[in-house]
């Protein structure tokens, strides 16, 4: 018996793994290591909560096309209103959990998790702006595409750049955890990998997608254009008196206006700068700064960086 539970009416075969020991090792452990949730003590943000609301906000984002049934334009203000009072109070619950976490814990958890809330949704039309800019960016960047409509409902990256741009907003103002597990929510869906600290322009398009890397500390100018497989991390990581990588410094790209990166390309490190107007080719290596307007292949086994001459 194991807390008044009794083991007899298991069968005989599981019975056979010794299912009493394995339990009490198991609970050891958990007071040993920790690594539980939702107990007497810690009690962090919920993984499905915060699914949920992403989904919440991609269908303020983007009306209509996360729904199942259509929506009609005389319920759209009801509708939205709402989703935005579900938001308030499943959001707040989770930013509530997650402040004990932040650099500087508020004392008064209820009112700083509201203030917080609030404060993000009143930045949504912004966002909204800005990942209209991203939309038109993969309609005149992808021939394929056939219209706004197609993009939004078909295309990972639209998902991916949604999340981390609604990610990245509390991010700014300082909300533990709740921004990772967003952009990494949309990760697992997309194969995108957006850290919400990452500082995007508008205009911004991911063709394909797949197995895109964007380190937190990356900064992206307007219209830039990567393709899959394209990663901008890190070279190396500082570490400080104990041994361990150090925080809030700058390490990966800065990538500016007018770039495309093409597939498989792989730039890494804080003082890196791709510069304005560049061409990065597709399985290059790069860890150092390219000048405005180049272009970078591969040539035999080094790279080769040459200046872009002016189109006719």
């Amino acid at each position: 018996m194991i807390d008044g539970i009794t083991l007899t009416g298991y069968p005989h075969y599981h019975m056979d793994c010794d299912l009493q020991t394995i339990t009490q090792h198991l609970l050891q452990s958990y007071e040993e290591i920790g690594g539980i949730n939702h107990f007497d003590g810690t009690n962090l943000p919920s993984k499905l909560s915060v699914e949920r609301f992403c989904g919440e906000l991609l269908s303020l984002i983007f009306p209509g096309f996360h729904d199942e049934a259509p929506m009609h334009s005389s319920s759209l203000e009801s509708e939205t209103t709402q989703r935005i009072f579900r938001l308030i109070t499943t959001l707040k619950a989770e930013v509530r959990r997650s402040l004990p976490f932040a650099a500087t814990a508020p004392t008064e958890l209820d009112e700083a998790a509201h203030g917080l809330v609030c404060g993000f949704l009143r930045k949504l039309p912004e966002v909204r702006r800005r990942l209209q800019t991203d939309v038109t960016a993969a309609y005149e960047g992808d021939p394929a595409a056939r219209s706004m409509a197609e993009i939004i409902l078909s295309y990972p990256c639209v998902e991916a750049i949604a999340t981390q741009r609604l990610a990245h907003e509390l991010y700014l103002v300082g909300v533990p955890m709740i921004p990772r597990m967003m952009t990494e929510w949309a990760h697992r869906r997309t194969g995108i990998d957006i850290h919400p600290g990452a500082r995007i322009g508008n205009h911004f398009f991911i063709d394909h997608g797949t197995g895109v890397v964007i380190g937190e500390t990356t900064v992206i100018g307007e219209h830039v254009k990567l393709y899959h497989g394209v990663t901008l991390g890190a070279k190396s990581f500082t570490k400080d008196k104990d041994g361990l990588p150090m925080k809030g410094v700058q390490r990966h790209p800065h990538v500016e206006d007018d770039v495309t990166i093409y597939a498989n390309a792989t730039i890494l490190g804080g003082d890196t700068v791709i510069g304005r107007g560049s061409t990065i080719g597709a399985n290059v290596f790069i860890m150092e700064s390219v000048p405005p307007n180049s272009v970078v292949g591969l040539k035999g086994e080094n790279h080769q960086i040459d200046s872009k001459s002016p189109r006719t």
